[in-house]
């Protein structure tokens, strides 16, 4: 069985890209919505929370600040993860064994 480390409690990675790339460059949400293609209401939903990244959006970001998309889109499992195991012991599940 793999264990992977979770991050306690991850940010939402929208709030990342808002508080470390967005806002010190001093630009507006619609200005970063054009620059990276996508819309205002797109890029706020994610910004606030509200959306998680997807793989095409990971690309987006990784041209305009020059990272990965990998590096995205970690951030991201990681906390729709902790998100999921919050609610583990509501979840009705058997184990299943081998006969």
């Amino acid at each position: 069985m793999v264990k992977i480390m979770l991050m306690h409690n991850p940010p939402h990675p929208g709030l990342l890209v808002k508080e470390l790339c967005i806002e010190p460059l001093g630009i507006s949400i619609t200005a970063a919505a054009k620059a990276l293609g996508v819309s205002r209401k797109a890029l706020s939903e994610l910004l606030n929370g509200h959306a998680g990244i997807s793989p095409e959006m990971a690309v987006r970001f990784s041209i305009a600040f020059d990272t990965t998309a990998e590096s995205w889109l970690t951030q991201q499992m990681q906390f729709d993860l902790w998100q999921a195991e919050q609610k583990r012991d509501n979840l009705h599940v058997e184990k299943l064994i081998a006969a």
